[in-house]
């Protein structure tokens, strides 16, 4: 059974366009943003690009706590799976240039070291797939990368 959930999860990852992202913000509230998914590499270690100066960004420098949640809900099928761990603010060239893609130079017009420019780089720790009225929570230890 934990193999066709490891490969919901999967298939959830790997299709997706857009991911919600949970921050938490000054007063404890969470806070969920959708996010265009630009890599899908990893099960352990979601990248996500964004402006430096955004209100999450703030959040997470104070608080790495966060959540990705992935998502099908194309008709009679629900599917939907929640990612759990710590966001990474990456302000680093070599992390910046390995999402940077053409196009990208209309919003950091300073190309990938555009000061506006950051990378999250999310650590998940837990991953509950719901399907078919089901919920199973699985540790990232048990997706070999």
């Amino acid at each position: 059974m934990k193999s066709i959930i490891k490969e919901g999860v999967r298939a959830l990852r790997k299709n997706a366009q857009v991911a919600y992202v949970a921050s938490v913000n000054e007063e404890g509230f969470p806070q969920i943003k959708g996010m265009l998914v630009p890599e899908h590499e990893s099960m352990k270690i979601h990248y996500f690009s964004t402006n430096t100066s955004s209100k999450r960004v703030a959040q997470f420098l104070k608080n790495p706590k966060a959540s990705v949640y992935y998502v099908d809900d194309t008709k009679d099928q629900y599917k939907g799976a929640l990612f759990t761990g710590t966001m990474e603010v990456c302000t680093d060239h070599e992390t910046k240039a390995f999402l940077w893609q053409d196009g990208d130079e209309m919003y950091y017009p300073g190309g990938i070291d555009d000061e506006d420019y950051c990378v999250y780089r999310f650590h998940a720790e837990t991953v509950n797939y719901y399907y078919g009225l089901s919920n199973t929570t699985l540790s990232m230890d048990e997706f070999e990368d």
